[in-house]
């Protein structure tokens, strides 16, 4: 192993834990206790999701991200560290809080209710670049959480595209809603981006998912278009590849996003075609589905090597 591919993917984004309270009750009264029958505490966050997943497929991870010197930090690091990621490009902030999801699943959607703590102020010079360009490929999640980041987000894209890198981009919700234009002139710098409909929408200022589709494409390599119940699209120039969703049962969709992107990515950086590429990303998104939480069905290596091998 050479330094300049010690791994295969560098990941950098936030890192928090989550906390589900599953069984609660379809309408909520202000000033009223409400009771849940289940609840979970796991590591959450899309960047730590998706690392953590990436890296049980089998692949070398380097995670750089920020936490709070608490113990909610701690136990983001052991766990995130269990699946083989390396964690030594993460900073520990004195005196910060790290920060803390909160989900409450409905029937049809869910809450998600987040303190950024230390997330929101991991800057450009808090990052080792040494240490995250020495693997084969960059991804970031949660743009728009990474406030204190945000300002060179394409600085940092351009500099990995210097290195050799390739790279990807998740941008996930815009707590705000505003969108701004920033994020698309990081795109230049971007070979894979991977939305949801409703983020492709608002990304592209578009109502119509397939218009938005074409309008990104135009701004950087590849867009692959998560659709939910609709399977996937992906499209490259004027190449356009659709693959339907896998049918299994569905437990927890928490993390079924950033789960896809592990799968996506795996078979991307190996140089496989986009629809064998769609297809596992639809393998392992459907994986992540089948227990609660976004890492728990990865972390049971039975079931994760039995669903797999299906």
């Amino acid at each position: 192993m050479t330094p300049e591919t010690r791994f295969d993917l560098s990941a950098v984004g936030e890192l928090n834990l989550d906390l589900v309270l599953y069984g609660l009750p379809a309408e909520f009264e202000l000033d009223r206790e409400h009771l849940a029958s289940d609840m979970r505490i796991t590591l959450g966050s899309s960047s730590a999701i998706f690392a953590h997943n990436f890296a049980l497929l089998g692949n070398r991870v380097g995670f750089n991200s920020a936490i709070g010197a608490d113990p909610l930090g701690e136990l983001c690091l052991a766990r995130l560290a269990e699946s083989g990621t390396d964690i030594s490009g993460v900073r520990e902030f004195a005196g910060r809080q790290t920060g803390l999801t909160v989900i409450l699943p409905r029937p049809q959607k869910r809450y998600i209710l987040t303190y950024p703590g230390v997330m929101a102020e991991m800057r450009f010079e808090d990052l080792n670049l040494e240490h995250i360009f020495q693997a084969r490929h960059l991804h970031l999640s949660s743009f728009f959480l990474q406030r204190a980041l945000r300002p060179r987000v394409a600085e940092l894209f351009r500099r990995a595209k210097q290195a050799g890198l390739t790279t990807s981009l998740d941008t996930n919700d815009d707590p705000e809603d505003r969108w701004d234009n920033d994020v698309i002139e990081v795109l230049e710098f971007v070979d894979v981006l991977l939305p949801n409909e409703r983020e492709a929408c608002r990304l592209a200022r578009r109502e119509a998912p397939m218009e938005a589709l074409g309008f990104l494409s135009e701004k950087c390599g590849l867009v692959v278009m998560k659709r939910g119940e609709n399977g996937v699209t992906a499209r490259r120039g004027s190449e356009v590849v659709t693959a339907a969703p896998m049918k299994t049962e569905v437990v927890d969709t928490i993390g079924a996003g950033d789960s896809f992107d592990a799968g996506f990515l795996h078979q991307f950086i190996r140089g496989r075609a986009l629809n064998e590429c769609l297809r596992f990303g639809n393998l392992t998104g459907a994986l992540s589905t089948t227990k609660q939480g976004g890492t728990e069905a990865f972390r049971d290596a039975a079931h994760r090597d039995s669903f797999l091998q299906r």
